[in-house]
């Protein structure tokens, strides 16, 4: 399997905002992602802390997350969409981008 470049992203939430923030996420933004041809390797509450969470995606190179992320944020679709519901309930927010094996990134998948 050929390696992927990998996202990680990890988000401390509002308090007591982390149900409803997967739900939305659930819903509405990772179906989003998949039209748009983003692959989400995993994403959910952590298991420490519900108002923890973390969304993992995938990538054929660095120039295509570039793009296809570009895309994703420009479009009416997100930003008539699940923007403010997600937006609106981020503390902080930490991004780790890393390469890995595809087989590492299938073993991810949840």
């Amino acid at each position: 399997m050929k390696a992927r470049i990998v996202e990680i992203l990890q988000y401390t939430l509002k308090k007591e905002s982390g149900e409803a923030f997967h739900q939305v996420m659930r819903e509405i933004s990772v179906p989003l992602h998949v039209r748009n041809g983003i692959d989400v390797v995993a994403y959910g509450n952590s298991l420490h802390d519900a108002d923890s969470y973390y969304l993992i995606r995938a990538f054929e190179s660095e120039e295509q997350m570039k793009s296809v992320l570009d895309d994703f944020y420009a479009s009416a679709d997100w930003r008539e969409g699940p923007r403010e519901a997600i937006i609106n309930r981020i503390e902080t927010s930490l991004k780790a981008v890393l390469m890995l094996s595809g087989r590492a990134v299938e073993g991810m998948r949840g």
